[in-house]
């Protein structure tokens, strides 16, 4: 049994991929995220230690994860018991057993914040595959903000939040494309954009990645299974593509742009300064490179703050964003690294609070 783990940016279409493939068959239903690099293995540290493992073993049978799996708790615990020796272990333990439950060959992690424990995944578990899910920043950040999911640094909590979050989106799918340009053939991308807009050829590239037959047809008669997150051209009055366009506050997205507008272009996102619509042609109607990852745009204006000087910004306001690029890198990186190598998971986290729902 195969694993494929969906990554991305929170908020960019991860649920709904997974949804995707739970409509074409073959893929294990378990609708929750199991977090189980950033939270549980950081909470129970070194599960080779029987306590630490018996500890979490009991704790995660009270969370939703276990209710989704719908497996025996005494059964499986003798076998995490025997064979678990970190996370990558006690994933691979639970979900094969969903997955030899359901009678179905392959299973799910759409956690999208895998992305930076993707070396460690691929090493751990050879036969897994990703998908990288990407989504037009200007809309991520926007639903992030809905949420209250932009997690801005203190003094940034009031004028900034989406400037923050964006530079987010921007450290995230670089670590990710990063670590998947070493994966080769175990990595693709897929544009958000294209499984709105042509969702036939996106499925048919992610089942040939994944080579696995997957009809678009069938998938539409499946729909039940993906419920509310449906978003194919067919479904009326649902377009969640290019909101930004009428929602995104109009004096912050200059700034904004400038911030990440090297990848927003590297991705073929158009400027809105370059084009009227926030959508680059599809990424399926063009050539795929070889290492998985989507094409480059070409014959845009390079994202630097020359681009925006018909809205008046300053050379210290270019000073400035400069300066919030590496602020938040720096903030993300040592973030994240505290999360695994300190015990600040442990004292400010409960395991079965954090479980988000697909």
């Amino acid at each position: 049994m195969s694993g494929v783990f969906i990554v991305g940016c929170p908020r960019s279409g991860t649920s709904f991929l997974y949804h995707l493939l739970l409509a074409a068959g073959g893929f294990t239903e378990f609708p929750t995220q199991m977090n189980v690099y950033d939270v549980l293995e950081p909470i129970y540290g070194n599960l080779r230690v029987p306590r630490n493992k018996k500890k979490m073993f009991a704790e995660w049978v009270q969370s939703k994860a276990f209710l989704a799996s719908g497996l025996d708790a005494a059964s499986l615990e003798a076998k995490v018991m025997a064979e678990c020796v970190d996370g990558s272990s006690f994933l691979r333990i639970v979900m094969e057993a969903v997955a030899q439950k359901q009678r179905v060959p392959h299973w799910i992690d759409s956690t999208p914040t895998n992305a930076p424990h993707m070396r460690r995944i691929a090493k751990d578990l050879p036969d897994a595959l990703f998908i990288h899910i990407i989504r037009d920043p200007r809309d991520v950040v926007l639903s992030l903000a809905k949420r209250g999911w932009t997690r801005p640094l203190p003094w940034d909590a009031k004028k900034r939040q989406l400037l923050a979050a964006g530079l987010y989106w921007k450290w995230i799918v670089s670590k990710t494309r990063k670590f998947g340009a070493g994966l080769g053939s175990r990595y693709m991308e897929v544009r958000y954009e294209d499984l709105i807009n042509d969702p036939r050829a996106s499925l048919t590239r992610i089942g040939n990645f994944l080579h696995l037959p997957i009809d678009y047809d069938h998938v539409r008669q499946n729909m039940s299974s993906v419920g509310k997150l449906t978003s194919f051209p067919e479904e009326a009055n649902f377009a969640p593509a290019g909101r930004w366009q009428k929602k995104f506050p109009a004096e912050q997205l200059p700034r904004f742009e400038a911030a990440i507008g090297d990848l927003l272009q590297t991705l073929g996102y158009a400027l809105s300064t370059d084009a009227p619509s926030a959508n680059a042609p599809s990424a399926d109607a063009k050539a795929q490179s070889g290492d998985g990852s989507l094409p480059t745009s070409h014959g845009s204006r390079p994202a630097t703050d020359a681009s925006h000087t018909t809205s008046g910004r300053s050379g210290r306001t270019g000073g400035l964003t400069a300066f919030f690029r590496v602020e938040y890198a720096l903030f993300y990186e040592f973030k994240q690294w505290a999360k695994v190598h300190t015990p600040l998971t442990r004292w400010t986290v409960n395991y079965a609070d954090i479980l988000i729902d697909k």
